[in-house]
């Protein structure tokens, strides 16, 4: 089978690792011809290919391929990316991201492939953006949605947003989880001590961790907040922020002006391959964010017998269950946020109990060999299917 996957940019990112893995899974597990789309582009997030993991991977890098809509990049790309596909002659095109799945799909669609489809990661259209760009991100996506056989959602959350947005019928969706490689998860707290000495914790300190760029909608002023409230009962707990971005001054000045520099630590950027040990640390994580497909972070931290606390946006639900898991927020609401880190912070068998759990639960359901498995069948199914 040849396939090619199409994506806007390999930044460090969830979509973006989930995307590589199915990609060298196809490869080494099917012995599949696969190439890999993208564009030149990263971001601060920082590159995801330069790290070496791609190995033998084939990598079509398109100049004209941006995030930014840009009518002359965005119509050279689209020429490039139909040279890319007639060159390859893939059977399957599978498109991630919103540019790199508009464009795919309609020239994709425009060359015949055989099999075309698209992962939502999450929705481009969400409820804080303006009207206007709302509704014509909504457009788009409705536009592309008939350009494809076939779309995978992260989450059964966002089946349920994109059907609700008239983007396509419900049929033409599968739940696929966002796979990942567990193992280095499960062996987290191996890393346990070298980091919080890393990072000068002492033995008594209860990490609260968040994983997230530091952007907009992802919700730690939210966390700071509910931190000044926490700390004064429970004076031990420490806040270990992982991911940099453009709110990283502003953020600093916050807990500073609130007396809070004691107790939070920023990680700044790193690589992938280290968030295993940075859990490891972690007693528990915090997902504030505003929007979100299905955070990676969350199964991430219950593989690593982590409980979590999230807002209760998108497929954060799925995962993140009340009482179980850990606890789901209403977003917004600083006053439970803080009570849900009191309990957690204050009960170390309650940690424990839910950590567990969740790895018993989730482990397996996240293994990226299961997502590729499930993909690739699904390609299949496409592919037999009666040609009209």
């Amino acid at each position: 089978m040849r396939v090619a996957h199409v994506i806007t940019r390999m930044i460090i990112g969830g979509a973006q690792e989930n995307t590589l893995l199915n990609c060298l899974d196809l490869m080494h597990d099917f012995g599949d011809d696969v190439l890999l789309i993208t564009g030149k582009e990263v971001g601060p997030e920082g590159d995801l290919l330069s790290q070496g993991r791609a190995g033998e991977l084939p990598i079509c890098k398109l100049d004209h391929l941006r995030r930014a809509i840009h009518p002359v990049h965005d119509l050279r790309g689209r020429a490039e990316l139909r040279e890319a596909i007639r060159k390859f002659k893939p059977d399957v095109v599978h498109t991630h991201s919103a540019k790199g799945g508009i464009l795919g799909r309609a020239v994709a669609w425009d060359e015949q492939v055989p099999a075309i489809v698209h992962s939502v990661h999450g929705a481009p259209f969400h409820e804080y953006q303006p009207m206007l760009t709302r509704t014509l991100y909504r457009t788009c996506e409705r536009w592309a949605a008939r350009r494809c056989h076939h779309m995978v959602c992260v989450a059964d959350a966002m089946t349920d947003l994109m059907v609700d947005a008239d983007v396509a019928p419900r049929e033409k969706f599968t739940t696929i989880y966002s796979g990942m490689d567990v193992e280095p998860f499960r062996r987290a707290d191996e890393h346990r001590q070298r980091i919080r000495n890393q990072f000068g914790l002492t033995e008594d300190a209860i990490v609260i961790g968040k994983i997230a760029r530091l952007f907009h909608l992802k919700g730690h002023d939210d966390l700071i907040s509910a931190a000044a409230t926490v700390v004064k009962q429970v004076p031990q707990v420490r806040f270990l922020l992982v991911g940099d971005g453009i709110l990283r001054d502003s953020l600093t000045r916050r807990i500073e002006s609130l007396g809070l520099s004691e107790h939070f630590i920023f990680s700044g950027l790193v690589p992938p391959d280290e968030v295993p040990s940075l859990i490891g640390a972690m007693d528990a994580l915090v997902h504030t964010s505003y929007r979100e497909g299905l955070a990676r972070a969350l199964p991430q931290a219950l593989i690593a017998g982590r409980p979590v606390i999230s807002y209760d946006v998108d497929g954060a639900r799925e995962v993140a269950i009340s009482g179980e898991t850990g606890y789901l927020v209403p977003p917004g609401d600083i006053d439970q946020l803080a009570e849900s880190i009191l309990r957690l912070s204050s009960d170390r068998e309650l940690r424990q109990q839910m950590g567990r759990a969740g790895q018993r639960r989730f482990t397996e359901q996240f293994r990226h060999q299961t997502m590729t498995r499930r993909i690739r069948e699904l390609y299949e199914q496409l592919l037999s299917r009666p040609r009209k």
